[in-house]
């Protein structure tokens, strides 16, 4: 059986203001590997309970390896990375891993999705390890899929979906658990342009329900539609919209739309 959580730090001020709760923080948090490299340089970033943010930049800059970090995935050369109010440098393997499948959900350029199984056992299978009987687990599943405008394909094998169809049963896989944050890295990289507006008009619908989103990408066009921009070059964050720091970044309030 999974060990517990720790519970929340105690010395953690009551919030008293109506602010959300920080839910990612990261800080002086550094990266490297063998060889003198340096994927992140001193990096300290704040993700509160119901953002839409972007963490964009070029190949090299370090935006997947703090992905890694903020998905528990990796623990970092230096520095503290807190997630959910949990210090992840306390936590042993096990109760990182109860952590990561308590509060991260996770959606990837290719869909990962098993070619054997229709959509709602893909999904369902994205709550194995989380102590859910099957008939709970195909249950839950059929509603995610619901939330994510697939009610009609739920028993639609991966190879009898779109591209756009498969990416939404990736997401309604890292929704099912009730995550507290989704990592979206590069959800449209391996989509046409119209399936891939879809995909960010659904992650635009799922923010708006009080799911936090994390979308990592290299594309400035789909960074620059959501309303916070953090942008990383050479291992360091070089610009923020969410406090004015770096370059002047300009909001943009068109949304994708779905369509039909």
């Amino acid at each position: 059986m999974t060990p517990p959580l720790l519970p929340p730090a105690s010395n953690s001020p009551a919030s008293t203001s109506s602010a959300p709760a920080p839910l990612i923080e990261l800080r002086d948090v550094t990266k490297s590997y063998p060889g003198g490299v340096h994927a992140l340089r001193g990096v300290s970033l704040t993700v509160r309970a119901g953002e839409l943010l972007a963490v964009v930049g070029p190949s090299g800059s370090g935006k997947s390896t703090v992905l890694n970090i903020i998905g528990t995935l990796d623990r970092p050369t230096a520095g503290t990375v807190r997630v959910a109010r949990q210090d992840v440098g306390a936590l042993s393997d096990a109760r990182l891993s109860a952590l990561r499948a308590r509060h991260i959900g996770f959606v990837f350029q290719h869909f990962h999705l098993a070619a054997g199984r229709d959509a709602v056992d893909n999904v369902a299978d994205g709550l194995l390890y989380a102590g859910v009987a099957p008939k709970a687990r195909r249950a839950r599943a059929r509603e995610a899929l619901e939330r994510v405008g697939l009610g009609h394909r739920l028993g639609h094998s991966p190879g009898e979906l779109s591209g756009g169809e498969k990416q939404r049963v990736a997401i309604a896989r890292a929704l099912v658990g009730e995550p507290s944050v989704l990592l979206a890295d590069e959800p449209t990289g391996a989509l046409d342009t119209a399936s891939g507006a879809l995909v960010m008009a659904l992650l635009h619908e799922l923010n708006a329900t009080g799911t936090t989103v994390c979308v990592i990408t290299h594309d400035h066009d789909i960074a620059d539609a959501l309303p916070r921009r953090v942008r990383f070059r050479d291992g360091e964050i070089t610009a923020d919209s969410a406090t004015g720091r770096g370059s002047r970044l300009h909001d943009v309030t068109d949304v994708p739309r779905e369509s039909g």
